[in-house]
């Protein structure tokens, strides 16, 4: 009698246990939808990457030298100068102008999630975020430094960057190196990867769509962007030919006709190829395409159908996407935003 109470008594706690295993995690009792199921297939998460460790103070250090005036010849411009922290890493102007007052030939790209991206500038021509922060320092019509060794100069009269090279660099004999400069603002930017609600969805939360902004996910994917468009930062892996199906310029009306790589490599296969930019917060980021000759996401995305893929999108199916891409939209910090020279240093 004993053992079979004892029996009895296992069985409802056995029973008792599966029941509340079972229902420990809601996302794990709800099966994925199929939109779900195949939209991970092409995205992935903000959370889904192993991120490196990122040092604090070089961070800090990076910080203030993307605030810093003094990067540039005439101390006109900064790097938040064209990629404004304030308005998700972008000055909103086609082009932007440099240190004279010289506008550039093509538009500043965000600088958010900038470090999830195969490579850098519309012509792919950086590997990372720290070489391409080398970049417009050097270049005559962005800060026009004239050459490396010249700003190393002069942030080594600077009192503040004396103390914060030694304080990151401890290890290095001469810690203010152009290499030190270029590596601590690529930790900064490095931290810019805000998550979205877009992220909360394929994260397994479906609540976080309506349903206009399912139906702009479905025919995002359906009708190919996620050819060039996918991954984590929704595009930024590879370079394409811009136009495809029919030349560019007929369908931006731009005043310019931009070779892409082609300046780069003199090759005739080159012509046209720019790197795919990420779509996170591309609501956010007009006027758009390398020489930001549109400024409307409806626009632009009438025009990338066309030109890449030969689709004539309905005026709802653009709709839908640009409602689907506006679940991109995420910010920074408030504190990641503010200059460092606006407060103690």
């Amino acid at each position: 009698m004993k053992q079979l109470l004892f029996f009895s008594l296992l069985v409802v706690s056995v029973s008792c246990k599966k029941e509340k295993d079972s229902s420990f995690d809601p996302k794990n009792s709800v099966p994925k939808s199929e939109l779900l199921e195949k939209a991970t297939t092409y995205f992935k998460s903000i959370k889904a990457k192993d991120y490196e460790e990122i040092q604090p103070n070089e961070a800090q250090l990076g910080k203030m030298l993307y605030f810093d005036k003094r990067l540039s010849k005439k101390e006109n411009i900064s790097c938040n100068s064209c990629h404004d922290l304030n308005t998700f890493g972008v000055d909103n102007l086609a082009t932007s102008p440099g240190d004279n007052g010289t506008f550039g030939a093509r538009n500043s790209p965000t600088v958010f999630y900038a470090s999830l991206h195969q490579m850098q500038f519309w012509d792919g021509r950086a590997k990372d975020v720290e070489e391409q922060a080398g970049g417009p320092i050097l270049n005559p019509i962005e800060h026009n430094i004239p050459n490396e060794q010249y700003l190393v100069d002069k942030l080594k009269q600077i009192e503040l960057y004396q103390k914060w090279f030694s304080k990151v660099y401890p290890d290095t004999p001469d810690p203010i190196t152009y290499n030190n400069i270029t590596k601590a603002i690529g930790a900064f930017e490095r931290k810019l990867n805000p998550s979205s609600r877009f992220d909360e969805y394929l994260d397994g939360d479906e609540t976080a769509f309506n349903d206009q902004e399912k139906r702009g996910l479905t025919t995002f994917m359906d009708t190919g962007c996620i050819t060039c468009h996918n991954g984590i930062a929704v595009g930024g892996q590879i370079m394409q030919k811009f136009g495809v199906y029919t030349d560019y310029w007929s369908l931006t009306n731009c005043d310019k006709i931009d070779n892409g790589l082609y300046d780069l490599t003199q090759k005739e296969a080159d012509k046209y190829i720019f790197k795919v930019p990420g779509l996170r917060n591309v609501a956010q980021t007009a006027p758009y395409l390398h020489d930001g000759s549109v400024e409307s996401l409806e626009k632009v995305i009438k025009i990338m159908a066309k030109a890449q893929n030969n689709v004539d999108l309905t005026t709802e199916q653009i709709s839908d996407i640009a409602a689907f891409l506006k679940t991109l939209n995420a910010d920074i910090s408030p504190e990641d935003k503010q200059s460092p020279f606006n407060t103690q240093t």
